[in-house]
């Protein structure tokens, strides 16, 4: 029961992402939203989430993780209600931050009660394993779901249906979770703004460059401007007697590599859902529904990659399967940059979303478990914090380069496809291009279906890069493989 507690926790705040994704063209109707402004209805959730990711994990250490759980929670709740009701596009994206604040809460405690609520061995190898496949698999959930409600209902669901399972958590928690011992110490404000700050405005100078170039003068200041925070982080961090992150986390090589490995895949699964959502309502011509149902395969085989690896990794170690599921990520996406205008589900996209939804499933566990792995209890928080963190910030701006990558190919295609359509278009068809700019279908499928194919070849290099971090960087203990199998004394 504390399992399934953490778990919806987390499937609440991580399905949360995509959820939107399918709601997005009602959205922009209904709240008059520019397509520029409408990537702020995602980005202002995840920046938020993944720059406070480190202070939410600080806060139940010092706090007491179920107190600040259920407070993480509970904001996010009343952040889900205030976006359900927003009438226009300020209100909107207040409450999409102010959600992104509540699962940064919420997000490094569950994953910190899982270390202090199971024992360390099969109990709690099995427990990473729910966790994973969910943190995974909640991305495909929250298509479907969003799919459903928005066909169903309205998009104004996919942010109400928080309310009533964040409600039935947060009743749930003082029943079936104890609370952790509190440690003392003090909130790294300087430290969280800074880091905020700096990844903030590293994420929009990306954005920024797919938009207007990277000559462009904001897109040179927010870089200039991000380098300054970023490098003030690190120096504030490094006097700091109890610092937001500790440093010296990054000289344990098996967690900096571990770090190093979730900011490429996650980059790569942030990727492979924008994009194919892109593809198969806008080329296969799929409804939202039917694109949600398209993606629910990838919770399947991802839960089944994570129970795989949670089952063997006792005997082998987590190494193995750091390399191979990388490799399978990376095969999988690969296997996508073939896909053309005359592809369909069955025959060019359901088989490479399985190979690499496999690899995923074995990567987020093995990576947990790594992470999580020689920290001292009282820095569980910070380190599982610090783990999500990199996750979230990977994917904003993996996907911003993916994004910029699929720009530059989209605007190439577009230089030929465009002659082509005006030398074979009516004077009808002409004028209709020079009052709308939108190209007919064909045209307009190809141009996309180029920058989806440049995007996957991004981020097949995203995922063969954490395959070489793998194999050179991480290194198994025999101690390692005790702790694994139920033996060993715990980090005090």
């Amino acid at each position: 029961m504390a399992l399934l507690v953490i778990a919806s926790c987390q499937l609440m705040v991580v399905l949360d992402i995509t959820i939107v994704n399918i709601a997005l063209p009602d959205i922009q109707r209904s709240l008059g939203f520019s397509t520029t402004s409408l990537s702020w209805v995602i980005n202002a959730y995840t920046l938020t989430f993944g720059g406070l990711l480190l202070l939410g994990g600080r806060m139940g250490d010092i706090l007491g993780r179920r107190r600040v759980f259920v407070f993480g929670v509970l904001l996010f709740v009343f952040a889900s209600l205030l976006g359900g009701l927003s009438q226009n596009e300020w209100q909107l994206l207040a409450a999409r931050a102010l959600q992104g604040v509540g699962g940064a809460i919420a997000s490094p405690t569950s994953l910190a009660l899982i270390s202090t609520t199971f024992r360390e061995g099969p109990e709690r190898n099995r427990a990473f394993g729910v966790f994973a496949a969910v943190s995974a698999g909640g991305g495909a959930i929250g298509l479907l779901m969003g799919g459903i409600l928005v066909e169903w209902l309205n998009w104004r669901w996919v942010l109400f249906v928080n309310v009533p399972i964040g409600l039935l958590i947060v009743l749930a928690t003082p029943r079936w979770i104890r609370e952790s011992e509190r440690h003392p110490g003090h909130f790294d404000l300087t430290g969280a703004l800074t880091s905020t700050i700096g990844m903030v405005l590293l994420v929009y100078g990306f954005i920024r460059a797919a938009q207007d170039g990277w000559r462009d003068p904001l897109t040179l200041a927010a870089f200039g401007a991000a380098v300054v925070f970023l490098l003030l982080f690190v120096l504030v961090e490094s006097r700091s007697r109890q610092p937001i992150t500790p440093l010296h986390m990054f000289a344990d090589r098996n967690r900096a590599g571990t770090y190093g490995m979730m900011l490429s895949l996650a980059a790569a699964i942030f990727g492979m859902f924008f994009f194919l959502t892109l593809f198969v309502q806008n080329v296969l011509d799929f409804s939202p529904l039917q694109a949600g149902l398209a993606f629910l395969p990838v919770s399947a085989v991802i839960a089944i990659g994570a129970g795989l690896a949670s089952q063997l990794l006792p005997r082998y170690g987590p190494k193995p399967f750091m390399v191979t599921g990388a490799i399978l990520a990376a095969a999988g996406l690969a296997w996508l940059t073939l896909t053309d205008i005359d592809s369909t589900y069955l025959g060019s996209i359901l088989g490479p979303m399985l190979v690499f939804s496999l690899g995923m499933g074995m990567e987020f566990v093995s990576l947990t478990l790594m992470a999580l792995s020689n920290v001292a209890v009282h820095e569980t928080g910070a380190a599982s914090g610090l783990l999500n963190a990199t996750q979230q910030v990977g994917g904003s701006l993996g996907l911003s380069i993916l994004v910029t990558v699929f720009g530059t190919a989209s605007n190439n295609e577009a230089d030929k496809q465009i002659p082509a359509f005006l030398s074979q278009a009516t004077p009808l068809e002409r004028l209709r291009f020079e009052r709308t700019g939108q190209l007919p279908a064909q045209y307009a499928d190809e141009i996309l279906t180029a920058g989806v194919s440049a995007a996957f070849i991004m981020a097949a290099i995203f995922t063969a890069i954490a395959a070489v971090i793998a194999l050179l960087v991480i290194q198994v203990r025999s101690s390692d493989l005790e702790r694994l199998q139920g033996g060993g004394m715990p980090v005090p």
